[in-house]
């Protein structure tokens, strides 16, 4: 009985620590990213010097990003276009 409790809380010891060496090592790599995010004319080497897989997420970041911005404009186009409509349709009821 007694090792049978001591085995679960050395397994519950071991996940705690793996999670937060998990989570350190996370952070760590949005940090890196995070230094890199624009890129331009001057510092173009800097974009070179990543690596195939660092590009590569960089830009499908990028990519998400893009397809963020134009639903929430798609939404508010919408949105307008739903206004201007029942506008529309109430002024022709009060014109009959």
């Amino acid at each position: 009985m007694l090792l049978n409790l001591a085995i679960i809380f050395l397994f519950i010891f071991i996940f705690f620590n793996l999670r937060n060496f998990l989570k350190f090592q996370r952070k760590q790599k949005v940090l890196k990213a995070k230094k890199l995010t624009t890129f331009n004319k001057k510092n173009l080497n800097n974009w070179m010097n990543l690596t195939k897989k660092e590009r590569y997420n960089l830009s499908k970041q990028d990519s998400v990003n893009y397809m963020d911005r134009r639903k929430l404009l798609l939404d508010q186009i919408r949105n307008e276009y739903k206004k201007i409509s029942k506008e529309n349709s109430e002024e022709n009821i009060k014109k009959k």
